[in-house]
């Protein structure tokens, strides 16, 4: 049975203190110059991310040029970006504004005299966006480091940030030879879903949540994202990546800190990340044991009205990597809140009925005698979305009907869509110089520490590679 009520509020992150929006965007001329322009990912979801937010903020000035080693013709890159903005609904006059203004300029990233082409072509102040692999992304910095630099250059550079640990090392070095923290931006897009962000304001904001924000209260932490969506054409890049360094390493990880990080004098970049840092640096596996990482593929099976085929199976794959589909860590917090308490990561492809939330379980009130629990146990329940941001609480009260017996109820709100989509969100920082939804350096290398037990174990073939029917819920005994 369920009930509705708006009690449990979680804001809108445009309303929240210092988080970026488009609105607020002063008028200002710049170009982002996009290295890596042919690849998916500037299709997809860089292009119709700024799309947005110059829809939404109609008097910033914007000059898109891509940038690619292959090159171009202006007259072919214009249809691609018409395409790609138009394919994302984005106004007609942005469209035509946008690309006016684009064009297209072939650029070695590793050749120094080629960058400063590139920066010299700018009209406004430069956004330097790095959508490379990691390994050309330091091989950019390399460059850039050889050459006279603007002095408002703005560096973005996409995940993930290194291979691992000592490679996310080595390109945070390099980078901090170009440009100082403060003009550098780790892009994850998911710190601009609007659930994420309005965990400051659900945990910060309701006293009741924050008193009983503890392992006294809590018992355990879920973060799950499964998804129902296989490769979708990605594999290339998806088999050399698996699960955990696509969406566990990076995305679940800044889920985890801003959950279990403790409160900010202020939401400001300097405050925030502090917070999530100091407690990314408590965070270990389980006991320090890699075998309480688990790891599946998926095989045949059908999810919705789509047939997958095995992962196996499918165009671009190895098998002999084996690379997994499905990844699960579970995670302690060394902190005195925390102290005890199970976090559960996980992350899936071809799963049917998928959860994507933060769960969090509070322990147990044992019902006195007279009242029976439902189903044996009466726990409370709080699910955060991370597709949509609704807030679900499940309590347990007494029956209406039957004053000795306890029945679940669930209350629910809904903040309502976003302005802006989570990408647009976060480049609408990246316009704003906000680097409020940036990840700071010692941030991402922490990330990295934590799994290194575990990308190490697997490697190595210490954790079996368990299987899951596509359409499935996973293992069954997970």
């Amino acid at each position: 049975m369920s009930d509705q009520s708006d009690t449990t509020t979680q804001p809108d992150p445009d309303t929240v203190p210092g988080i970026p929006d488009a609105e607020s965007l002063e008028p200002t001329k710049r170009t982002i110059a996009i290295l890596g322009a042919n690849g998916d990912l500037a299709k997809r979801l860089l292009i119709p991310g700024l799309g947005e937010v110059v829809d939404a903020a109609r008097d910033i000035s914007l000059q898109i040029i891509g940038a690619a080693r292959t090159p171009q013709p202006n007259e072919e890159w214009r249809a691609t970006v018409r395409a790609s903005l138009e394919g994302a609904g984005i106004g007609a006059r942005t469209v035509d504004a946008l690309v006016s203004t684009t064009e297209f300029i072939p650029t070695d990233a590793s050749d120094p005299d080629e960058l400063r082409a590139l920066l010299d072509a700018c009209t406004g102040s430069p956004i330097l966006y790095i959508a490379l692999p990691p390994s050309a992304g330091r091989k950019v910095a390399e460059a850039l480091a050889q050459i006279d630099l603007p002095d408002d250059l703005l560096i973005a550079i996409e995940k993930p940030f290194g291979d691992d640990l000592a490679d996310a090392q080595a390109l945070n070095a390099a980078l901090a030879d170009v440009v100082p923290e403060e003009r550098l931006w780790r892009i994850d897009h998911f710190l601009g879903n609007a659930t994420v962000l309005g965990m400051l304001g659900l945990r910060f904001g309701n006293r009741l949540l924050e008193a009983g924000w503890n392992a006294e209260q809590i018992e355990k932490v879920e973060i799950l994202y499964d998804e129902e969506l296989g490769l979708e054409g990605r594999a290339a890049f998806y088999d050399q990546t698996g699960a955990l360094r696509d969406m566990l390493q990076s995305h679940l990880l800044m889920v985890l800190a801003l959950t279990a990080m403790e409160r900010p004098d202020a939401v400001t970049p300097t405050d925030v990340h502090d917070r999530m840092a100091e407690v990314l640096g408590s965070v270990r596996l389980w006991k320090d044991d890699p075998s309480t990482a688990r790891r599946a593929r998926y095989t045949e099976g059908r999810v919705g009205d789509r047939l997958f085929p095995s992962y196996v199976d499918e165009p671009d794959v190895d098998a002999s990597r084996e690379t997994e589909t499905l990844a699960q860590l579970l995670l302690q917090v060394d902190t005195p809140r925390w102290q005890g308490v199970p976090f559960v990561l996980r992350s899936g492809k071809g799963i049917g009925d998928p959860r994507r939330e933060v769960a969090v379980h509070f322990r147990r009130s044992a019902a006195p005698t007279g009242l029976d629990a439902p189903d044996g146990h009466a726990d409370t329940v709080l699910r955060m979305s991370l597709k949509g941001g609704a807030v679900h609480l499940d309590l347990i009260v007494t029956g209406a009907d039957d004053v000795d017996g306890l029945r679940r109820v669930e209350l629910e709100a809904d903040p309502g869509a976003a302005t802006l989509s989570a990408y647009a969100q976060v480049l609408a920082g990246l316009l704003q110089e906000n680097t409020l939804l940036s990840v700071r350096g010692d941030i991402a290398e922490q990330c990295w520490r934590i799994v290194t037990p575990v990308v190490t174990a697997w490697a190595a073939g210490e954790t079996p590679l368990e299987e899951y029917e596509a359409g499935s819920a996973g293992p069954t005994d997970w």
